[in-house]
């Protein structure tokens, strides 16, 4: 007689949770649950941790000195605060840095930092794994979603980033990472529990304490969630918009389809906060002969009218089997004097990291190209061994 051992409804492993990716009451209640601190000690606990790992930027519970060693080994027992893995680095001649992160088996996300921008640079992070919206534009559009990431990813990406840049402890001095925009792989909105989480984190002020005012978000449209966005995180809003009219913007923006031009506007003119000092920043990629004539400058003007705004005009960065060009500097030069001359700041976006595949996405399709070559290339070795 045989018998066959029934796994199928066996409990997997359960990963550690990041405390990194907590709030400041999420991370207390953990201890708590976890069993590492007595209620009555957790707030004092969870406030020490906090400084350890936001401000100091600490990767082990052994080097959290004014903890106790019994309560370090607790912790390390449930919890983790380490940093994902680097897949890629890669830096750029004018200064631009790209990280190619893995957080979990198959979960790739890219990360940039582009010097001089904001204060003194801004790091763009990413809130999902590929992305929906399939903008015609955008090299992440290429990619299918794979999931939301969640708080802990997205902090774990501005840690990454801290870690190179040697920006430990977070009071330091002339900080070289000043600003944060929400504008690498997928859309925020469609993820707005874990980036309010991660934004809450990230702009304390005990830990990494990157000011609300320097943490922008950047929507393609999702027109329901402006208001919660602007209620529960208070960050500054950018809108990706590219078109002034429904028929070229639902070509190059397919959410378009959904929520279109008339009503995205009036989701823009209700947004909280919204004033000459908290101003909407429109994202405008500028397309060769598509999207950039006086014409849909003058457009852009008109729909602008009234709206605390600036734009960024942004140069588009060519990626294999994209349909577009980018339009000539003298096009965008007049794109943008007509806007200045209106009233409108539009500054024109130094392009920036073309030499490391800086287009959004460009370098997880690279990386992932590359690696199925080398698996190609080792089948028939191994199929010779064999």
């Amino acid at each position: 007689m045989t018998t066959t051992l029934d796994l199928s409804r066996a409990a997997k492993p359960v990963s550690p949770v990041n405390l990194s990716g907590l709030t400041r009451d999420g991370l207390r209640q953990a201890l708590i649950d976890g069993g590492a601190v007595p209620a009555d000690k957790a707030r004092m606990r969870a406030s020490q941790i906090w400084r350890w790992m936001h401000q100091a930027g600490v990767t082990d519970f052994a080097d959290m000195t004014d903890v106790a060693k019994e309560t370090r080994a607790k912790l390390a027992e449930t919890f983790t605060i380490a940093r994902p893995e680097i897949v890629e680095r890669q830096v750029s001649k004018d200064g631009t840095r790209k990280w190619l992160i893995r957080t979990a088996p198959g979960i790739e996300i890219e990360t940039v930092y582009i010097p001089d921008v904001g204060r003194s640079g801004a790091l763009c992070v990413s809130s999902q794994v590929g992305c929906t919206l399939n903008c015609t534009f955008c090299h992440t559009g290429t990619q299918a979603l794979v999931r939301n990431l969640t708080a802990a990813e997205i902090v774990a990406q501005v840690q990454v980033a801290k870690d190179d840049l040697a920006e430990w402890p977070s009071d330091k001095e002339d900080r070289l990472l000043s600003n944060i925009v929400f504008m690498g792989m997928g859309e925020p909105l469609y993820n707005l529990d874990a980036v309010t989480d991660a934004l809450d984190i990230l702009s304390d002020n005990e830990g990494i304490s990157i000011s609300r005012r320097r943490i922008t978000v950047s929507t393609s449209g999702v027109v329901p969630q402006l208001a919660a966005l602007g209620e529960r995180t208070q960050a500054m809003l950018a809108i990706s918009l590219h078109a002034t009219n429904d028929e070229l913007r639902n070509e190059l923006v397919p959410l378009n389809k959904k929520y279109p031009i008339a009503e995205l506007m009036a989701g823009i003119r209700a947004y909280p906060g919204l004033s000459n000092a908290r101003r909407v920043t429109f994202e405008y990629v500028m397309l060769k002969g598509v999207n950039d004539s006086p014409a849909e400058a003058r457009a852009l003007v008109a729909l602008l009218k009234g709206i605390p705004a600036k734009v960024n005009l942004i140069p588009f960065n060519p990626w294999p089997g994209s349909p577009y060009e980018c339009s000539t500097w003298p096009v965008i030069e007049t794109f943008a004097a007509i806007l200045n001359k209106a009233g409108f700041a539009s500054p024109i976006r130094t392009p920036r990291g073309r030499d490391i595949l800086a287009a959004c996405g460009q370098l997880k399709s690279e990386s992932e190209k590359v690696r199925a070559s080398a698996r190609r290339k080792a089948a028939p070795d191994a199929e010779a061994a064999a």
